[in-house]
């Protein structure tokens, strides 16, 4: 079975930088590819990024320009590099599978092996 582990996270001031890792291991049939999430307390899961089989990134307007991802397959990790992280970004951040390709922009329910997240704080 598939499974992720997101690590990376911590407590950075406002403008700073991070960059969170997803690693995986085991397979799934079901795997289209590696989405970035993040969920702020008292608010739903939002989705960031989803990196396609190919290596094709689609980033979300709230990110764009801001975070970027990148692969290592052979460490079969993908990066989520975050800059200028203000407290707004403050938020448990996770990775997922697509259980479809992510040129169909994909839903929140239709991720699947999620990670358990790793907690990103931006202070002021």
């Amino acid at each position: 079975q598939l499974q992720f582990m997101e690590s990376g996270g911590g407590e950075v001031q406002s403008g700073g930088s991070l960059r969170l890792s997803c690693t995986a291991s085991g397979f799934s049939r079901d795997s289209y590819g590696v989405g970035w999430f993040r969920q702020a307390p008292g608010k739903e899961r939002e989705e960031l990024t989803c990196t396609d089989v190919d290596g094709n990134t689609y980033y979300q307007d709230s990110v764009k320009g801001r975070f970027t991802v990148s692969t290592d397959n052979a460490k079969r990790t993908v990066y989520l590099q975050m800059n200028s992280l203000q407290p707004e970004d403050t938020a448990d951040y996770y990775c997922a599978t697509p259980s479809v390709p992510c040129k169909f922009n994909p839903k929140v329910y239709e991720y699947l092996y999620w990670g358990q997240g790793t907690q990103v704080t931006v202070s002021s």
